[in-house]
């Protein structure tokens, strides 16, 4: 009994939590915010069901805003997207039957960090818009179209709704323990919801430049899946589905993996939950989506650790939190219509300043060239060419830079008088050559060169000829060779 009590107390606080966000994501990415909530409910019944941890909470997720806005726009419409969708939750069961959920530990963490930095800019720029009013279309751009009127009374309920989430994380609120169980997404949106009641009774007149939310009314379960939209089947024709599902699967899939392994070191739990079985419920998760007309799936850290932080003791209070996000759609749409957008783009807007705070920067700056250049190559490539193109330019980089560390540090030439002393440090490749020669090239007529490589155990044939090479004129230029590791 006091399990169930703790985990009804988690499931509650933690449904309190992804409201809003499952409005407000959805939103975000142009959709209906019914979508949204259609979305956790998937995450927290079926993928809940079939996940491996007792602990992780799934739904739409903030740093897939992007991905869905520019996907939709490419493919052109809603229905098309969804197919890409389906293909995306076959591509991740493919990948968790594969086992390849242990690949997640070869993503260094340069790329990652870039990945969640350039999801906050991204989200930032794509709210402050709607934080100043806009309602149909998000983007800086809007700012400097001839027809944008900023809304004083958004940009107030966005401003109110930003400075209270900024106090609520604050070292001296967290000190009052009633309050912290509260999340202080929840009070941001009553905030605005409040102002929205206040306007109705004493200024009417500025309700219609504070946009809100819209939901539809259900009588019924016929009458939601009658609301739902299905996917577009002879979008199969059209090539950018593909890159669009490869997108998906892959940064839901990294998404879902980091944060089970944030959620491993909050709460340990044993045997540790299977990367490979996670894959399969959230390849099932998106499938479904895909096939319902919701939104991509993903675990995420920020509601788990609420789950976690509240007392939960088994997958009780995620699957409390579904049911309670379903039993809000179908009854209390009417009730949700009272919250403003600017509320949901203040809170989206503090998301992707965690995301992209300040001090990230400064951390990966600290690190050196070899941490910031790939982060900051990441970052650059997601703004500017897409998701899948800035990872891969962001792997790209951070090998090109760990191979030449490698290579520069598996051999070094010391001098010590007439004696150079060669180190070999590692098995050695084709790929050494070029280094290896021009170390070779600097040994003077009439040295003495000893060569140390007692934990080497293979030289590639192509550095055994320019090993045998240098050792062919060596005795003509008077160079003595000592341990020369190829005759």
């Amino acid at each position: 009994m006091a399990t169930l009590r703790q985990d009804t107390l988690a499931g509650v606080v933690v449904f309190l939590v992804a409201l809003p966000l499952c409005l407000g994501i959805a939103h975000a990415s142009g959709l209906p915010p019914f979508v949204g909530l259609l979305t956790g409910i998937i995450g927290g019944l079926l993928v809940t069901a079939l996940s491996p941890s007792r602990f992780a909470v799934s739904g739409p997720a903030a740093g897939l805003v992007t991905i869905v806005v520019a996907s939709v726009e490419s493919l052109g419409s809603f229905s098309a997207f969804l197919f890409a969708l389906v293909l995306a939750g076959v591509l991740q069961l493919a990948m968790g039957l594969l086992r390849a959920g242990r690949f997640i530990g070869l993503v260094p963490g340069s790329v990652i960090k870039g990945m969640l930095a350039a999801i906050g800019l991204l989200l930032i720029m794509q709210q402050i818009p709607v934080a100043l009013g806009e309602v149909e279309e998000s983007g800086l751009g809007q700012l400097f179209s001839g027809d944008f009127t900023v809304s004083l009374t958004s940009l107030f309920v966005a401003a109110g709704g930003l400075l209270l989430l900024w106090g609520w994380d604050s070292a001296a609120m967290k000190r009052i323990k009633s309050l912290s169980w509260i999340p202080g997404p929840l009070v941001a949106v009553l905030l605005g919801s409040v102002m929205v009641i206040a306007l109705s009774y004493f200024a009417p007149h500025l309700l219609p430049a504070l946009p809100r939310i819209t939901l539809p009314e259900f009588g019924s379960l016929n009458d939601l899946m009658a609301e739902l939209e299905g996917p577009d089947w002879s979008a199969w024709q059209n090539p950018a589905v593909y890159t669009v599902a490869i997108t998906l699967a892959l940064v839901a899939s990294l998404e879902t993996l980091l944060s089970q392994e944030a959620l491993k070191k909050l709460r340990p739990q044993n045997p540790p939950p299977s990367p490979d079985k996670e894959l399969v419920a959230q390849g099932a998760g998106n499938l479904l989506s895909g096939l319902v007309g919701a939104m991509p799936i993903t675990a995420v850290i920020v509601r788990s650790s609420v789950n976690v932080s509240n007392g939960a003791q088994s997958k009780f209070s995620v699957l409390l939190h579904g049911v309670l996000l379903l039993v809000c759609g179908l009854w209390f749409g009417e009730l949700l219509s009272v919250i403003p957008l600017a509320s949901l783009a203040a809170v989206l807007l503090y998301t992707g300043y965690k995301l992209a705070t300040p001090r990230l920067f400064i951390e990966q700056f600290r690190a050196g060239y070899q941490q910031y250049v790939p982060f900051l190559t990441t970052v650059a490539g997601i703004i500017v060419f897409g998701m899948l193109m800035g990872i891969a330019l962001g792997l790209a980089v951070q090998m090109a830079l760990s191979l030449y560390h490698c290579h520069r540090n598996a051999l070094q030439l010391a001098r010590r008088g007439d004696h150079y002393v060669l180190r070999i440090q590692q098995n050695l490749t084709f790929l050494h050559n070029p280094r290896l020669q021009a170390l070779l090239a600097k040994i003077p007529e009439r040295s003495v060169v000893v060569v140390e490589h007692e934990n080497v155990d293979y030289f590639d044939p192509d550095v055994k000829a320019v090993l045998r090479e240098f050792a062919k004129t060596a005795p003509q230029r008077g160079i003595d060779l000592n341990q020369w590791p190829a005759r």
